[in-house]
């Protein structure tokens, strides 16, 4: 009797709007490969290897509490000045980090994608990931201050609220995730994208209260602004949770989640349409 003989039809076509979850479930494994891999390629060859993680955000911690908290002497709504920059820090690395690692994720992976098979957003996947150690790594550092100062009473955390934080960076990374694949798709026609993004994203953070709490900001077209960003709300949910200081507002988190949904959907869009023709622009 003839063993049951199975076929696997492989084919270019597919739906736009395709997440594919069940085969980025398969590949998990492909996905913590690709995190390992980041991290040895990242810190390879360096005299202080992942020290780095808790040195770099500690330097620009320092710098800004200098710059901004010292010389330019913006206020932090009585929050302690290291703690404050540092907190601020730390989220927006994360984010930023998750934008840039996967704006040029086609470019600097098609020798991988144009050899063998598998689902191509797991690579952007991730790049978030990794990033997202690295903010927990750096929230480690955090604690500790953040240990210090609360035990002094300087600081005094919204404790119940503090169990959203994983909701605040599932936002956020998903915010990433969405703008840094659609910069990514884009770049496999337009180059100039991938030069323009750093760039893009310093400004951002600007726009963003980071180095300055929104309170500072008053009414008018400055606040409008800052308001339409949609990271603006999640820097001050985060520092509500932890510094208990922060302007929170119900449709300022309801317009970040629903601007998170629509770029990554885009972004998803976007995504499989380049996917199935990038080699031959690349």
């Amino acid at each position: 009797m003839n063993p049951e003989i199975r076929h696997t039809h492989i084919t270019a076509k597919h739906r736009w709007f395709d997440l594919k979850f069940r085969e980025l479930l398969q590949y998990r494994d492909l996905i913590v490969m690709f995190v390992k891999k980041d991290f040895s390629l990242k810190y390879k060859q360096t005299i202080l290897g992942p020290a780095w993680i808790f040195l770099n955000p500690f330097f620009t911690t320092v710098i800004y509490t200098v710059v901004f908290g010292n010389i330019a002497n913006i206020g932090t709504d009585g929050v302690p000045k290291l703690l404050f920059y540092m907190a601020g820090n730390a989220l927006w690395s994360f984010f930023s980090q998750s934008i840039t690692s996967t704006a040029n994720v086609f470019q600097s992976n098609a020798h991988i994608f144009g050899k063998v098979y598998f689902p191509r957003l797991t690579k952007p996947i991730a790049n978030v990931i990794s990033a997202g150690i690295n903010f927990l790594v750096q929230l480690i550092m955090l604690f500790f201050f953040w240990i210090y100062y609360v035990l002094r009473g300087n600081v005094h955390p919204n404790w119940w609220s503090m169990l959203g934080l994983p909701l605040v960076l599932l936002v956020l990374g998903v915010m990433a995730l969405g703008c840094g694949i659609i910069v990514s798709s884009l770049t496999t026609r337009y180059r100039d994208l991938a030069i323009v993004v750093n760039f893009g994203v310093s400004l951002w953070m600007y726009a963003t209260p980071v180095v300055y709490p929104l309170s500072t900001v008053g009414g008018g077209w400055m606040r409008t602004v800052l308001m339409c960003n949609p990271v603006t709300q999640m820097m001050e949910v985060f520092r509500y949770m932890l510094l208990g200081q922060g302007q929170v507002s119900f449709l300022g988190i309801l317009w970040s989640v629903v601007f998170t949904v629509l770029v990554f959907l885009g972004g998803v869009l976007l995504f499989n349409k380049v996917e199935r023709t990038f080699m031959d622009t690349v």
